[in-house]
């Protein structure tokens, strides 16, 4: 459905995170070796990143390849918490800019691969699950992944932590709607994620971490992550646990 990577670590210039690698996010969005159901991620994409505590980001509705002002700049914007993903969108959902991920509320920045299957079914429940919309503007966007936002916002403004908030979201929704819920989340100085449905994968070394939905490079460091886990990750180490 979509790729998604983030990171945490030294500050790194964006362009070696989404543009170096081999076979680099951007690549994934054009030649994914393991995305479900389709090839090209070509309708939007966005990188979140932060500048002291601030979140800040660039999105387009465009394919990711054909933005060549934003592969310049990356090579001179940095970040030591980086978010990052390429969409495809599902049928049914507009191709523009609100649906570009991550979205953005206060410190958080999320990203969904994967859909809600029966949505229009479900959404009225699901919106009610969300809370108060106006409490999170960027979840107006009229598809399934911002009121998975809106969830999960909801749930970290409860006290949960990145990782139980997303936890909780996916526990949730899944109970209500069969889909694919690959999560993932930053705050600026941890990284959270959730595989169900989708492949995930985790590269820990040196002080730094890469969560990502498919290895960028051939290195035998990354790890697989089992499918319906979560991940929660900051500069102490990672910790993977199982959803159910």
């Amino acid at each position: 459905m979509c790729r998604h990577l983030a990171y945490l670590g030294p500050p790194r210039s964006l362009h070696s995170l989404v543009y170096g690698p081999p076979h680099s996010l951007e690549r994934q969005s054009y030649a994914p070796r393991m995305n479900i159901g389709n090839i090209l991620n070509a309708d939007g994409f966005g990188a979140g990143w932060y500048v002291g505590d601030k979140a800040v980001r660039y999105r387009r509705s465009q394919p990711m390849w054909t933005d060549t002002s934003f592969a310049e700049l990356s090579e001179i914007l940095q970040g030591s918490c980086v978010l990052a993903a390429v969409r495809s969108a599902t049928v049914g959902f507009p191709v523009d800019e609100s649906g570009a991920q991550p979205f953005r509320c206060e410190s958080w920045l999320f990203s969904h691969n994967g859909k809600v299957e029966g949505f229009g079914a479900v959404e009225a429940k699901l919106r009610e699950l969300a809370g108060d919309l106006s409490l999170v503007p960027e979840a107006r966007a009229p598809l399934d992944s911002a009121l998975l936002f809106a969830r999960a916002v909801r749930a970290w403004r409860g006290g949960l932590s990145l990782a139980e908030g997303l936890a909780e979201t996916v526990r949730t929704v899944a109970a209500i709607a069969p889909g694919r819920y690959n999560l993932l989340a930053a705050d600026g100085s941890s990284l959270a994620a959730t595989t169900w449905g989708d492949s995930l994968f985790v590269r820990s070394a040196e002080n730094a971490v890469v969560i990502a939905s498919e290895p960028y490079d051939e290195s035998p460091a990354w790890q697989r992550v089992p499918d319906r886990s979560v991940v929660a990750a900051d500069r102490h180490g990672v910790v993977i646990h199982p959803l159910l």
